[in-house]
């Protein structure tokens, strides 16, 4: 966010001197030193004190006009601070000369990407899974990710932000997070309910509520998140044996409920065949034990021996 009035906790854009770089050159690196010896040429042994004076002073312009010097590239921003007070973020791209005495913290705007190891969490019915995810992000507000985290931990000493602070930040607050999400949300289905949002199926909608809730949390460090998506999700090893278990069993019953439902029409739809083409004329009896024996083939699990009758002698 910028604005040209100065407030609290806010980033606005740097309005102070900001000269072109290569036009500075020719103040600091031609005109400077030709005024210096003329200065020591015309002053001579007439006038030492002036000579020795306007060397002096064009010899600290020298050195201050050298210090002020700095290249931005895109996607670059410097923070700059005034003797302690903040001053506005440039964002402006090339080569330029400011204020020697303005102290200038470099920070990268790009985009970052992080992959958060898993961790074991408990869902909402208690069982612990192993969750993880990728995290892309990148910083937002230069104000509040130079000021509003700890600056010891950031390295205020140097020029630049330290990225590993701002990291380690990140990674603890995505782990938070995460774990929030998790924790509302079963593995997967445990009713009949197939309505029920799981974090197995929950896919898209899984992953916005978890960029939504790693927001809230970063945006107090000027921070955002481009994209989070959950890329490891398993059962923790102490139950994934008896989960796995208990997928099997869910997946044979669904099986077999098929089966029996395929079996049951395909046994009405002999026995309305038989009566409706008058091959045979069963009684209530027969029907029952042609059904059972039908029901018998079709749902076994390996095929039937048929057999057949002779007669008798």
């Amino acid at each position: 966010m910028s604005t040209n009035k100065h407030s609290e906790n806010q980033e606005y854009e740097y309005g102070g001197l900001l000269i072109n770089g290569f036009a500075m050159i020719f103040f600091t690196f031609i005109l400077i030193p030709v005024l210096a010896i003329i200065c020591i040429v015309c002053g001579g042994e007439d006038t030492p004190l002036v000579s020795v004076g306007g060397t002096a002073v064009l010899a600290i312009l020298f050195v201050m006009g050298c210090v002020g010097y700095f290249t931005q590239e895109p996607n670059e921003a410097r923070v700059m601070i005034f003797f302690g007070k903040y001053r506005g973020t440039c964002r402006r791209v090339g080569y330029f000369w400011t204020n020697p005495f303005m102290t200038r913290r470099k920070l990268s705007l790009r985009i970052r990407n992080m992959d958060i190891e898993p961790i074991k969490v408990n869902d909402k019915v208690g069982n612990p899974v192993l969750i993880g995810m990728v995290l892309v992000w990148r910083i937002k507000d230069t104000y509040r990710a130079v000021f509003d985290i700890d600056s010891a931990s950031l390295g205020a000493a140097g020029s630049s932000v330290s990225n590993a602070a701002l990291q380690n930040f990140v990674r603890i607050q995505s782990d938070a997070a995460l774990r929030e999400v998790t924790g509302h949300y079963a593995y997967d289905q445990t009713s009949s309910d197939s309505s029920e949002l799981t974090l197995r199926e929950g896919g898209d909608e899984i992953n916005e509520l978890l960029e939504r809730k790693i927001n809230d949390r970063l945006a107090m460090a000027g921070m955002e998140v481009v994209e989070a998506r959950i890329n490891y999700l398993a059962y923790a090893p102490e139950i994934a044996a008896v989960m796995l278990r208990r997928q099997q069993a869910a997946a044979i019953i669904s099986a077999r409920e098929k089966i029996v439902e395929g079996a049951v029409s395909m046994v009405d739809m002999a026995l309305k065949r038989l009566e409706k083409d008058n091959v045979v004329t069963l009684d209530n009896e027969r029907k029952a034990a042609m059904v059972s024996n039908l029901l018998v083939v079709l749902c076994a699990d390996e095929p039937a021996q048929p057999v057949l009758s002779t007669g008798s002698n």
